[in-house]
């Protein structure tokens, strides 16, 4: 009774009410359920991921007439990398819904951007399936709505920044190697090197190899201009 209580103020707090609640308790099972009558919510995050980037490259055209391509990728980028799922899980208390096994809650799965941000993209697959493409693409508008309004000024990431740097010294794009990946696999350490053509590099560690990246190009940025 008290899941079913969380789950139905959990609806209030997305905006949506399902007529199909197992898609609902899909879409907020972790893979470390791996007993679950519910399945886990893989499945549907890698279809909520498409729907998002869908609904959001629909709301940044819109937004903005004249804006290039580069620009418009950007934003997009911004707006569905994992982090900002993740946020968008925060606003709505996502975590305190989610089902994991008993080894991802001993490590805070409920805090953890890619456990979120998965289980934010599951929940929007599972609108689409219960509702259609139009009641899911209201619900991301609904709780993306100002950090779309903002994604105009949103400077590049440094992964974008260091590829747009290669790009105008006619170097190709920066490549990213994982080092070493350590720890248990529900909290690995990944360390990445970011490598330009003229070989320069630097390296990174990171809880995911997207946050790695990103650091790692981060640390070659500050690098470059040093110089």
């Amino acid at each position: 009774m008290k899941l079913c209580r969380q789950l139905k103020a959990f609806e209030i707090r997305l905006g949506y009410e399902f007529s199909n609640p197992e898609l609902l308790a899909r879409s907020l099972t972790h893979c470390s359920m791996s007993a679950s009558v519910h399945g886990n919510n893989q499945r549907l995050e890698f279809l909520g991921d498409r729907i998002l980037g869908m609904a959001i490259a629909e709301a940044i055209l819109a937004q903005d007439d004249d804006a290039a391509e580069g620009s418009l990728a950007r934003r997009l980028n911004e707006l569905v990398r994992k982090e900002t799922c993740s946020e968008m899980a925060g606003n709505i208390d996502l975590g305190s819904v989610l089902r994991l096994g008993r080894s991802e809650m001993k490590s805070g799965g409920r805090r953890k951007t890619a456990v979120l941000g998965d289980a934010m993209e599951a929940v929007i697959a599972a609108v689409y399936l219960d509702s259609g493409y139009e009641t899911a693409r209201d619900v991301i508008l609904r709780h993306w709505g100002s950090r779309i309004a903002d994604a105009k000024s949103v400077p590049p990431d440094s992964k974008t920044a260091l590829q747009e740097w290669a790009q105008a010294r006619g170097l190709s794009a920066p490549e990213y190697l994982e080092i070493s990946r350590e720890g248990p696999d529900h909290a690995p350490e990944f360390l990445i090197e970011a490598k330009l053509d003229d070989k320069l590099s630097a390296m990174a560690s990171a809880g995911s190899k997207r946050q790695a990246e990103q650091a790692a190009a981060k640390t070659l940025l500050g690098i470059l201009a040093s110089r």
